[in-house]
């Protein structure tokens, strides 16, 4: 087992990586407080691993909220619904929630206890790969509107963090793919030799290789820790985590949340970054090629929907978290392994980024 630390000063908490940890009680025993929990997890993680996690904590009133599936169910009506478990049930300030699921369920169950009495204490135990080297860690939590992706929620941090790799051998390949792309892009923003590792170890994590997955969620939590221990609230250094994510969340908002999987329009919307970056002048032939070509074999797409327009993407990016004064900003590359965060966009060269990813009027 490997255990990180997201250094946050009193807001500090581990980070546990490694197989089996769901049958270690300790690991989570030792961030309760009270008697009482609430496990929040969805109609498809529950059945497969809600007893399991119960039966190991023994002498504590348990509460269970089970969510629909799916990045759809992301609502504040669904979210609400968690709200009418704790107060039925009687769950004072002392209370501990645990999110036992992917992304929806992490960012729904940490918003849930931002708000119940003020602020109750929560756990993540992420069960995709995606949730486990990005969603879970940081505090971002919240949830979705109509009109812009996690446009709703609050920064606040779990106790802990309990990444078991052996919960991925249930996951579909469609949902392990969407979450390499989270791991491609750390190597893209901020470690250059994790990108050049994954250009050799994609096939191993496509096949589910418990070594390699370990490795890639270890370096990618550590990459996404150093970062958030120096911006916790996205004032600055936290926004390159974003990188693709500006475009993939006006693809996610444009398709409907669901079809097109986080990391799949993540995936899409950073082979559309990159491929700015390189117009601009920051990165060559070659590496924009090695970009689409590890996105690519990672199963993920490199094209924008062919039904949304360039007119819609200004649309729907307007409404970006990144907006800052009426001004869009972007996440680019400056260089491979390093990324930044500008407002100075050539809308020419943006146009032709549209148009190289097929997203034409």
């Amino acid at each position: 087992m490997q255990v990180l630390s997201v250094n946050l000063g009193d807001r500090s908490y581990p980070i546990y990586i490694g197989e089996g940890l769901l049958s270690q009680p300790e690991l989570l025993t030792r961030h309760i407080r009270g008697r009482q929990l609430c496990i929040i997890s969805n109609d498809r993680i529950a059945p497969l691993y809600m007893d399991k996690l119960c039966s190991s904590l023994t002498g504590l009133q348990i509460s269970k909220v089970i969510l629909p599936d799916g990045e759809s169910h992301k609502t504040l009506e669904i979210w609400a619904s968690i709200f009418d478990t704790l107060l039925a049930e009687k769950h004072n300030r002392t209370t501990t929630l645990i999110a036992l699921g992917g992304g929806v369920v992490g960012d729904m169950t940490g918003f849930a206890a931002a708000c119940y009495q003020r602020g109750v204490d929560f756990i993540q135990i992420p069960t995709t790969l995606l949730s486990m080297v990005d969603s879970s860690v940081g505090g971002k939590t919240g949830v979705n509107h109509p009109l812009g992706k996690n446009m709703i929620g609050a920064f606040y941090q779990p106790q802990c963090v309990l990444a078991d790799i052996s919960l991925l051998s249930s996951l579909p390949s469609r949902e392990l793919s969407a979450g390499i792309a989270e791991i491609i892009k750390y190597g893209l923003i901020s470690d250059y030799d994790f990108f050049v590792w994954l250009e050799n170890n994609i096939d191993a994590l496509l096949g589910g290789d418990a070594f390699a997955l370990t490795y890639a969620v270890q370096r990618s939590c550590e990459n996404k820790a150093a970062v958030v221990a120096q911006d916790e609230r996205e004032g600055g250094l936290r926004a390159i985590l974003n990188f693709g994510h500006t475009f993939g969340h006006a693809i996610e908002t444009a398709q409907g949340y669901g079809n097109w999987l986080h990391g799949e329009a993540v995936g899409a919307g950073m082979a559309m970054a990159a491929d700015l970056s390189w117009r601009r002048g920051a990165i060559s032939d070659s590496e924009l090629a090695r970009i689409v070509d590890l996105l690519h074999k990672a199963k993920l797409p490199t094209k924008a929907p062919a039904d949304m327009s360039p007119a819609q993407f200004m649309e729907l990016m307007g409404v970006d978290k990144k907006v800052l004064d009426g001004r869009l900003r972007l996440v680019l590359l400056e260089s491979m392994g390093k990324a930044i965060t500008t407002s100075d966009i050539d809308l020419v060269m943006l146009q032709q980024t549209f148009d190289a990813s097929k997203a034409v009027i």
